[in-house]
């Protein structure tokens, strides 16, 4: 696969800024704020990376990278890895963290994925799903990427925690935006979500074509417990993140 420098320009224009403006703001930020804490780093991606199993060989996109703390995990892991990102200031730190060793895209996943068809054994993408309000488009050019057999690992906010939290509560049954503010270097950053019912999350898999092999809500990495004695109890004893695996049928057949 071609390899992309730091800031590709070929993918430049599919990219919509307002999805890639707010990371850009804040990437050096966001990228050492959850480089060892306890939510990301021992709790978010070791989750991702104990679903993913054996990935040494596996050609694996990392799907909303950011500043690649789980692609060089799974390439220490001896996967071969391609990361998307629709922030360019999040591409640039990876670039830094990767090296030459993983093929980086400025690519927006509510867009069309500059890949071929069956490219990926692998696709991951932590904590990106909830960005958008559409997921049929995002999960259609996953599902094409994909080779027949092939995994989408992924998380996204509870939705159970993510209605708790809403006051007034919305309608559990429809798809609604929240937003929090995000506090970096004293500013805060609006960022919107959008939180639908399990089902619906569900039934968008299957409709891709994909079929549903596992749902997890995992508990902490141990090493935390002493590191973090509070929010290791707090994280280990409610919900936070829901966790899928979804699989390609190994018979599927595409459309020339």
């Amino acid at each position: 696969m071609e390899r992309a420098t730091d800031e590709p320009e070929s993918f430049a224009r599919s990219v919509d800024p307002a999805q890639a403006n707010d990371y850009d703001t804040f990437a050096e930020a966001y990228s050492a704020e959850t480089e060892n804490n306890l939510v990301n780093a021992y709790y978010a991606r070791p989750a991702i990376l104990a679903l993913a199993g054996d990935v040494a060989g596996r050609r694996i996109l990392d799907a909303g990278c950011g500043s690649g703390p789980l692609s060089a995990a799974l390439h220490d892991r001896g996967a071969v890895v391609t990361g998307i990102d629709a922030s360019a200031s999040m591409l640039t730190l990876a670039r830094r963290r990767l090296g030459d060793d993983v093929a980086l895209h400025l690519a927006d996943l509510s867009g069309h994925l500059p890949f071929d068809d069956g490219a990926f054994d692998d696709v991951v993408a932590s904590l990106v799903l909830h960005y958008l309000q559409d997921w049929v488009p995002t999960l259609a050019e996953i599902q094409r990427v994909l080779r027949p057999g092939g995994r989408l690992i992924a998380s996204v906010d509870h939705p159970f925690v993510a209605y708790a939290n809403q006051d007034p509560r919305p309608d559990y049954f429809a798809a609604t935006s929240y937003t929090e503010e995000w506090t970096f270097n004293g500013r805060s950053f609006p960022m919107t979500f959008w939180r639908r019912p399990l089902h619906a999350m569900t039934d968008a898999f299957t409709a891709a074509g994909f079929r549903l092999t596992v749902i997890s809500e995992p508990q902490p990495d141990p090493a935390a417990r002493e590191r973090f004695p509070d929010g290791f109890h707090d994280l280990s004893t409610k919900a936070n993140f829901l966790f899928f695996i979804v699989e390609v049928p190994p018979s599927a057949t595409r459309s020339c």
